[in-house]
């Protein structure tokens, strides 16, 4: 059986999304961008796997009025759509885990929306990873987070609510909590979140054929005067 994806998700709202973008490129353009990553995003997943049983997506705040937020919110008629629970980032990651897991019956594999260079080939490594001698999958982020975590029972998510996410030990005290819960984790190649200009240059060069690629051109020289 496919593992079930999860992807996290924040709507692409100017002023809220993209923030350290937005600082530099505005926060319209910045808005725009972070619909492309989702937009991105949720082609590789469709490349690996199908069905609303198998391809969720946990939402933070609403769509409406966003950039391309009805070409998501069509996309999104293919997915399963949770709202996003708890006070903070870490609670949310891992509620919806559980709540993933236990209606699935499966394995998750969850992403988030900032790695709009994420290839189908590679999350289906990570696909076939999970379960395969592991109980768990973890990606390390360059910045010191993950960009993707798969488990094989929703318990072992738990222990996220008790992680600070964004920080450079972020991967590290994750890691460490999977192992104290006794899993067995696998570890996947290094990749760049897109949070700031360089790493949207960077990523934009690794994947001019995306959406946020084409974006990212169209603000290239408002980012190379940074």
């Amino acid at each position: 059986m496919s593992p079930a994806v999860l992807v996290m998700a924040k709507a692409p709202v100017a002023g809220r999304a993209k923030t350290r973008l937005g600082a530099v490129v505005g926060d319209a353009a910045a808005a725009d961008l972070a619909a492309a990553c989702i937009l991105d995003t949720l082609d590789v997943c469709e490349a690996v796997v199908s069905g609303r049983d198998l391809l969720h997506l946990a939402l933070a705040g609403a769509l409406d009025g966003s950039p391309r937020h009805r070409e998501i919110a069509q996309r999104l008629e293919r997915w399963t759509v949770h709202p996003q629970r708890g006070p903070a980032f870490a609670s949310r990651l891992a509620n919806a885990h559980l709540d993933v897991g236990r209606a699935t019956g499966e394995s998750v594999v969850q992403i988030g929306m900032d790695t709009p260079h994420l290839t189908p080939a590679a999350l289906a490594e990570v696909a076939e990873r999970v379960g395969d001698g592991n109980d768990a999958v973890l990606g390390p982020a360059e910045d010191g987070g993950w960009w993707v975590l798969a488990v094989t029972r929703p318990g072992l998510a738990e222990g996220l609510g008790g992680v600070r996410m964004s920080t450079s030990r972020t991967f590290a005290d994750t890691l460490a909590v999977l192992r104290a819960d006794g899993a067995r984790v696998r570890l996947t190649a290094t990749m760049r979140d897109v949070d700031t200009v360089p790493d949207a240059a960077a990523v934009a060069a690794a994947a001019p054929h995306t959406r946020f690629g084409s974006a990212w051109s169209r603000l290239a020289p408002a980012g190379d005067a940074t």
